[in-house]
């Protein structure tokens, strides 16, 4: 089979389209015939060395967390699976992944993906769909008739957590640069700060939110800024840096990462299927584009959530 593999830590060009072994369903595993993957930032910094005391590669290495495609073996000790079922998946960070056209999963990770859309296209829902839902209900707990601010809505996590937070009854205020501004407005948020114009807090000044949820980079300065905006007792939960120890006014602050659950993904496939929950995707490329999308996304080129499918 062919795959996108690194032999090697280091910049985009040891992403090498190249000839790879189609792996084998071992026991309690399926083989999953890919129809797309999708990029996120983890990706290219596990390529890149960064994470490689928490996540490390087993070289040659095969970058893709996201995988949507048809089961296409299944190993032993494994049922409720028949060849062809479409599914989808959050893939371990320390095993191969799904930039290839077959890929060795857990079937405990496996779940039906959503029949409303294209299967490649189902790849943009695991990992953010599921970051967006632990950042809410696990982590601030979120409830109704709770008002919440998303930092970076316009990005992938950022336009799920607008639709969970309005499905479940919070009132939610976005920042969005203007070329997201409508789709944003389209998910429920009633007030969405173009941060291009007026930077956070001052857009935001004399207001606080029971949830600030910050899914974009900031300085410890912006962070402690971003604190100051959430009311007392409630939540400052942020997926790209570390946040303050102790906020004061009962203020619960957390860093979170992403835990694969298969139960909450079902659970997020069936609201797109019933119509609740948009999948959002920007740009759909060949894998082998996957080097230069590395360099778009560490350069801010890139448009949003990119599946990439084998040629």
């Amino acid at each position: 089979m062919k795959a996108i593999r690194f032999h090697r830590y280091g910049d985009s060009d040891v992403l090498t389209h190249e000839e790879a072994d189609r792996p084998a369903a071992g026991p309690g595993q399926v083989v999953v015939k890919v129809a797309g993957t999708s990029f996120n930032p983890v990706d290219a910094a596990i390529r890149a060395g960064y994470l490689r005391e928490v996540f490390p590669v087993t070289f040659p290495g095969i970058p893709g967390i996201d995988v949507s495609g048809t089961v296409a073996e299944i190993g032993a000790d494994v049922t409720g699976w028949a060849e062809g079922d479409p599914v989808v998946a959050v893939l371990p960070m320390t095993t191969a992944g799904a930039t290839a056209e077959y890929v060795a999963v857990q079937a405990d990770l496996l779940v039906p993906a959503p029949r409303s859309v294209d299967l490649a296209d189902a790849a943009a829902l695991p990992a953010v769909g599921l970051t967006a839902y632990q950042a809410l209900f696990d982590h601030a707990a979120l409830t109704a008739g709770h008002t919440v601010l998303v930092n970076g809505a316009g990005g992938a996590v950022g336009g799920y957590a607008v639709q969970l937070a309005t499905a479940h009854g919070a009132t939610v205020t976005a920042t969005a640069a203007p070329r997201s501004a409508t789709r944003i407005r389209g998910y429920g948020a009633t007030d969405v700060i173009d941060y291009t114009r007026t930077p956070l807090p001052e857009a935001a000044a004399g207001r606080r939110f029971d949830v600030v949820l910050n899914l974009v980079p900031t300085t410890p300065d912006e962070t402690a800024a971003l604190t100051d905006l959430v009311a007392d007792e409630g939540a400052l939960v942020s997926t790209t840096g570390p946040v303050p120890e102790s906020p004061g006014r009962g203020v619960r602050a957390m860093r979170m990462f992403l835990r694969a659950d298969a139960t909450q993904l079902a659970a997020l496939a069936t609201r797109v299927d019933a119509g609740t929950l948009a999948i959002h995707v920007a740009a759909r490329r060949p894998l082998t584009d996957l080097p230069a999308v590395h360099d778009e996304a560490v350069t801010g080129r890139l448009p949003g959530k990119t599946i990439l499918f084998p040629a």
